[in-house]
């Protein structure tokens, strides 16, 4: 799903681009360029705004109602009926959205500290500004966060069919 989030969601973009979505977020815009810029690529806005969603040219939008980071992911999801997918987390650069890609473990060696290249054997780079991805420790505590917000469990294996949603927190 492409979206574009207004400057006041920017951790609820981080979010969306950790779980596989595309989302344009910058941290400065007019909201008249933000909705064009989302229409002209077919993107969602997401926005607490309620003056932006009044724009006529705001026709495809989620107006969140809450402060709190997981009732927000939840709405987007609910809204557009989206699933957690465990093979697509971590596909994409939280700097600039793209898709990153495998890299050769050698290739990184020097941009890597020497612990993680001596413990990590996958790495991923993205194409636009060159970063290098591995999956640490925080990578584990993203997802106890995910299943602390609700979800029961992850599926072991990714598969394209293997798929979770994110249910309301009984708390």
């Amino acid at each position: 799903m492409k979206f574009a989030a207004d400057c006041m969601l920017g951790t609820l973009a981080k979010w969306l681009i950790i779980l596989g979505h595309d989302v344009l977020y910058y941290p400065r815009i007019e909201d008249g360029e933000l909705v064009r810029l989302a229409r002209r690529q077919g993107r969602t806005v997401l926005t607490c705004d309620r003056r932006l969603v009044q724009r006529r040219d705001a026709r495809d939008h989620i107006l969140i109602r809450s402060q709190d980071l997981r009732a927000q992911i939840r709405q987007v999801l609910e809204e557009r009926g989206l699933r957690i997918r465990k093979d697509r987390l971590f596909k994409r650069c939280i700097q600039c959205n793209r898709r990153t890609r495998p890299a050769a473990r050698t290739s990184i060696r020097a941009e890597v500290p020497p612990y993680v290249y001596r413990t990590r054997r996958r790495f991923t780079r993205c194409p636009l500004c060159r970063r290098v991805f591995w999956r640490a420790t925080h990578v584990s505590r993203m997802l106890e966060d995910l299943v602390e917000w609700g979800r029961r469990e992850l599926p072991q294996t990714p598969a394209p069919r293997t798929q979770a949603r994110l249910r309301r927190s009984t708390k």
